[in-house]
């Protein structure tokens, strides 16, 4: 649960300041010293670290008052990016949710004509970071904020569109970090089943035995090794009144990676209860997008499995013939998800949508080539993948587009199959990947996104926790203002 709004137009008044316990003070770049609230303690404070008001720019500075109050001033600079803007404002923040309030006060001042971006951004911050993710500790030491009180500025809408993203955020990365035993694929898709009851979508689910009958090989392929026959693809759909266009979100849903046959060690295989955050993400998406009311129909297919180690589990040199038909030689077990996402791309893209776009915690060579602060995507065009990536700069939330030429399907030539599912040697394996996958998009506009900024130690942009849900806010962005050709 997010934390309730209360929001004033009026500046606080000296006995609200007094009554605040913990207070973000946030004005505009450039902003006079003796407009700010408690200007005098900021005075001694900037003094006392020998800094100027142009550092509050920089980081934030952050005080007790003799009242016993933590206080933090800081100073956005509309013309840095969303994304240094939203880092800013992350670390301001943290400074005072790691006492763990009840209530967080902010204060936006400065031109009427700034005060709502400042306040939106400020707000949605401590939105997604105000909340406690999953644990099991006999005590729980993580306490949700439960109050905002923000004066400065009133929105007619409490924020709605930046609200719908932080609920879509908070939902991916609750379920990301969930613990595997407790989200296996049945137990998701009871989540998922509760989740469309609530939020109107209509469910249509594809379990193993119908995914065998129709002759969904990949990622059956996948799924036999696992000893509890609860893998399925789940089909959620959004049909708002008015919506004229078409939107497949598709999401690489593995609950754990073992690896399969060919088995992680130890190292690799921690945290791979992660594998499923794409599908954390389509459906992050999915509810910021119900949550802000967007006029488009939207798709969204989560492919739901577990990759384990066992007698019934597929192994290399298998040959197995996907739903489209295309027969796949296995080199590597653990490249399953490319196997899972073949079937789930064919199944979304026979409905015929305007676009499509995958997520997926795919390709360690996309970490090797971009590390933890960027996503890495691949568009069907050059136009696609520019909105994709303006929508980047725009929601704070950075993307790189790659490369995907056919000349690189060389690599995947098999002999005894239509194509090989990778190669041994890894070199580019994010661009096989993607080559790979094309295959089953039946000409569809379409967009990969290689998650590799899922997970980033220390916080990424907005969001303070190593799991980041990267790609929720870049998803509701993209989805408001794409337009089919």
């Amino acid at each position: 649960m997010l934390a309730r709004l209360h929001a004033r137009s009026e500046s606080p008044t000296a006995s609200a300041l007094k009554k605040a316990s913990h207070l973000l003070i946030i004005a505009p770049a450039g902003i006079a010293l003796p407009t700010l609230p408690l200007h005098d303690v900021l005075k001694k404070s900037l003094a006392r670290r020998r800094k100027t008001m142009a550092d509050l720019g920089k980081g934030a500075v952050t005080v007790e008052t003799a009242d016993g109050a933590l206080v933090s001033w800081v100073t956005p600079d509309a013309q840095k990016s969303a994304f240094e803007q939203h880092t800013l404002l992350r670390k301001a923040v943290g400074a005072l949710l790691a006492e763990q309030p009840e209530t967080l006060t902010i204060v936006v001042t400065g031109a009427a004509s700034t005060r709502r971006e400042l306040a939106e951004r400020a707000v949605y911050v401590s939105w997604v970071n105000g909340i406690a993710l999953p644990q099991r500790k006999k005590k729980a030491d993580q306490k949700p904020l439960k109050t905002i009180e923000l004066f400065g500025y009133r929105p007619a809408d409490g924020f709605a569109q930046a609200r719908s993203v932080a609920e879509g955020n908070v939902l991916c990365r609750e379920l990301t970090v969930t613990a595997p035993n407790e989200l296996t694929p049945g137990a998701y898709r009871k989540r998922l089943a509760a989740l469309a009851r609530t939020k109107g979508w209509t469910r249509e689910e594809y379990d193993f035995k119908k995914l065998k009958r129709m002759g969904a090989g990949a990622f059956c392929a996948v799924a036999q090794g696992s000893d509890e026959a609860d893998a399925a693809i789940v089909r959620l759909r959004y049909r708002p009144r008015g919506a004229t266009k078409t939107v497949a979100l598709v999401g690489k849903g593995i609950c754990f990676d073992t690896g399969g046959h060919n088995l992680k060690p130890a190292r690799y295989m921690q945290g791979m209860h992660e594998d499923m955050n794409g599908s954390a993400v389509a459906l992050g998406i999915l509810t910021a997008a119900t949550g802000a009311k967007l006029k488009v129909n939207i798709d969204c297919w989560l492919a739901l499995a577990q990759n384990h180690l066992s007698p019934r589990a597929y192994k290399q040199n298998d040959i197995v013939t996907a739903l489209n038909g295309t027969t796949i030689e296995i080199v590597h077990t653990d490249a399953e998800g490319r196997m899972v996402l073949a079937d789930t791309l064919t199944m979304a893209a026979r409905a015929k949508p305007d676009v499509m776009v995958d997520f997926a915690t795919l390709t360690g060579s996309m970490h090797v080539a971009l590390g933890t602060r960027y996503s890495g995507i691949f568009a069907t065009s050059d136009e696609l993948a520019e909105f994709a990536l303006q929508a980047g700069v725009a929601s704070g939330e950075r993307l790189c587009a790659f490369p995907m030429d056919e000349d690189y399907d060389s690599a995947l030539d098999s002999t005894v199959a239509d194509v090989k599912q990778c190669t041994l040697d890894g070199e580019a394996d994010h661009i096989l990947a993607a080559r790979l996958l094309q295959r089953f998009t039946e000409k569809t506009p379409w967009i990969h996104m290689d998650l590799s900024a899922h997970g980033c130690k220390g916080g990424l942009g907005a969001v303070a926790t190593d799991c980041t849900g990267f790609g929720v806010a870049w998803g509701k962005l993209f989805l408001a203002g794409y337009e089919p050709d």
